[in-house]
């Protein structure tokens, strides 16, 4: 009898024991949610045109667009033949691209200058600029400043054709077409001119414009359909402090200027990288510091900056710039890419 009753209570603690282990195998762990870090873009590109106007004769002798009211980004678009500069159609005047250092901006029409937004603020302003339809963006905001004053030069990284003693500009184009795009961890403006017309030469040209996250530069990569003499970049001459350096391997180098020469006015230094094997002089234009480069249908990259004193731990002397553009330097020099 007790035999029976020992079998009958073992059997029970080890239903007991099945029903509690079939009960911990049925509790299943909650399923943790993975948050989602939203990350913010440090770079922007953005085109904008003007909305809800009509185009009318001008008091500077050429059309312009009236009585927009609001403006409207687009990722792509060919430029009206008859838009020219102070148009008012294009939000102010062309592409613009900016990072957390900087900002950019270029004429899309026959200047085809780059111009410098200088920044205050390491978040990204360009939505906001010139939505009034003037160019009030000249003025001082809490952001920042248009800071560069471009004349009838190239301004900083933009491109001409060097004729005789003369920089031809993008007056005769037949079509001009352009685009952005926007990634995390890059930011681009693209420009096809098609039919591009100086001296006796008529050529095709792509420039792509791209700007990464917590650095002041642009990579600029332009290809020509035709080989020919004569295509430069530039930098704007404002009768400050020039300096040209060549690595001791001679494979990159750099022009700068450096001083007051703002619309602040304050001081800012301006310089432009390139790969000495793609070029074939350094000279001194009629407004501009000069390079130019070698014929072909190759790309062709170099690399352009601005340092404005104002930004956000920005560079204050003349000694902080030079250092800063050689670290630059060496950096190329060893990578043979920024």
């Amino acid at each position: 009898m007790k035999t029976l009753k020992f079998i009958i209570a073992l059997c029970f603690m080890a239903s007991v024991t099945a029903c509690k282990s079939e009960k911990k195998e049925d509790i299943k762990e909650p399923i943790k949610q993975t948050e989602k870090v939203i990350e913010t873009p440090k770079t922007y590109a953005e085109i904008s045109i003007a909305q809800g106007g009509e185009w009318i004769d001008g008091t500077r002798g050429h059309e312009e667009y009236d009585g927009g009211t609001s403006f409207k980004n687009i990722e792509k678009f060919r430029v009206p033949d008859n838009h020219t500069d102070h148009s008012w159609y294009i939000r102010y005047e062309g592409p613009g691209w900016e990072n957390n250092k900087i900002g950019y901006r270029l004429y899309l029409d026959w200047r085809n200058a780059i111009d410098i937004f200088g920044k205050k603020t390491d978040t990204m302003v360009l939505s906001n600029v010139g939505q009034d339809g003037f160019d009030s963006y000249h003025e001082p905001e809490p952001w920042g400043q248009d800071i560069l004053k471009v004349g009838s030069g190239l301004g900083i990284g933009s491109l001409g054709r060097l004729v005789e003693v003369e920089v031809l500009h993008f007056k005769e184009v037949d079509s001009t077409f352009a685009s952005v795009q926007n990634n995390l961890d890059a930011s681009s403006v693209i420009i096809n001119y098609k039919g591009w017309k100086t001296g006796d030469d008529k050529i095709d040209l792509k420039s792509t414009l791209s700007i990464r996250p917590d650095q002041r530069y642009t990579k600029h990569t332009i290809q020509p359909s035709k080989a020919i003499d004569g295509i430069v970049t530039g930098i704007i001459d404002h009768g400050v402090n020039y300096f040209q350096k060549e690595s001791a391997n001679k494979k990159w180098a750099y022009i700068a200027t450096y001083g007051e020469q703002t619309l602040v006015p304050d001081d800012l230094g301006m310089a432009i990288f390139y790969e000495i094997k793609t070029t074939s002089e350094v000279k001194k234009g009629k407004y501009d510091y000069l390079i130019q480069f070698q014929p072909t249908t190759k790309p062709v990259s170099f690399y352009f900056l601005g340092a404005w004193e104002q930004e956000v731990d920005g560079i204050k002397t003349e000694a902080e710039f030079l250092t800063y553009l050689d670290g630059l330097l060496n950096e190329l020099n060893s990578n043979n890419a920024l």
